[in-house]
C-alpha cells in the first residue's frame, strides 16, 4: 500500500468510522485496515479503453463486423469478435495466445495449400 499523508490517514479513519459495522467488518476481514486504501482511483471502464490506434473496443468491433455481410455471421461470431477484441486491448495473455495461434494457423493452411 502507498504511504498516506497524515491528512489522508485522518480522512481514512473518518471514512472508516462513518461506515456501518457490517462494512467495517468486511474490510477488516478482507484486507485489514492497514492495507485498505479508500483513495484508490477507479479503473478505466472497459468500453473506454483504447488500443494503439486510439479506438475503443466497441469502435473496433463495429468496424470489424461492418466488413462482414450481416447474413454471413451469427450472434456467436459477433460475441467471439467482441470477446477477443476486449482481451487484446486489455493485453490479456489468453487472448494474445488465441490471436497468435489464429495467425499461425492461417499461414499453416496456406503452406499446406488448404486455404
Amino acid at each position: 500500500m502507498r504511504k498516506l499523508s497524515p491528512e489522508d490517514e485522518e480522512r481514512k479513519k473518518f471514512i472508516f468510522d462513518s461506515m456501518s459495522p457490517r462494512r467495517q467488518k468486511h474490510i477488516l476481514k478482507k484486507e485489514g485496515y492497514d492495507k485498505w486504501d479508500p483513495f484508490i482511483e477507479p479503473k478505466e471502464p472497459i468500453d473506454m479503453r483504447e488500443d494503439k490506434s486510439k479506438r475503443t473496443a466497441i469502435e473496433l468491433a463495429r468496424e470489424f463486423l461492418a466488413t462482414w455481410n450481416v447474413e454471413e455471421y451469427s450472434n456467436a461470431f459477433g460475441e467471439g469478435a467482441w470477446e477477443i477484441c476486449l482481451g487484446i486491448i486489455n493485453n490479456d495473455d489468453r487472448y494474445k495466445g488465441m490471436y497468435e495461434f489464429s495467425c499461425w494457423y492461417r499461414e499453416f493452411l496456406k503452406k499446406q495449400g488448404l486455404a
